[in-house]
């Protein structure tokens, strides 16, 4: 009984978020607090000094310049799995903090991603261009 109670929780979540939700959804209600979100998930002798990215409109934005080498944003739910239930959740947010590895290697994923789905690009659009950009950079 269990097992189909929660079957039926993932199907409902899963026809929750068929499609994108208006972008203002995915806001917070000012940068002040994106920014406070995102430089809690990192000790403050690291995240004060850290580059903070907020999404926009056009894409992440630095909305505080760097004075170390971390980056913190919060992403969306859009930065899960492509299969997660809850891959278009409005509320879903996540703050991180990179190192300067992380944010050379992670961070442009994140960028992409975000951008993919600003752009109005279909989970199958997203997956063949990331496809193409792991492609790309073969040896």
């Amino acid at each position: 009984m269990l097992g189909a109670a929660l079957h039926a929780i993932a199907q409902d979540a899963q026809a929750a978020y068929l499609s994108m939700a208006p972008f203002d959804q995915y806001l917070m209600e000012d940068r002040n607090s994106e920014t406070a979100l995102a430089r809690s998930a990192a000790p403050e002798s690291i995240s004060r000094d850290a580059e903070v990215m907020v999404p926009g409109s056009h894409g992440y934005e630095t909305a505080i310049k760097v004075r170390n080498s971390f980056v913190c944003p919060v992403e969306r739910s859009w930065t899960a799995p492509i299969d997660d239930p809850g891959f278009r959740n409005p509320k879903g947010r996540a703050p991180i903090c990179l190192n300067a590895a992380a944010a050379r290697t992670y961070l442009p994923r994140t960028i992409k991603t975000t951008d993919l789905i600003l752009a109005g690009r279909t989970k199958a659009q997203m997956v063949e261009a990331d496809l193409r950009g792991c492609h790309s950079h073969q040896v």
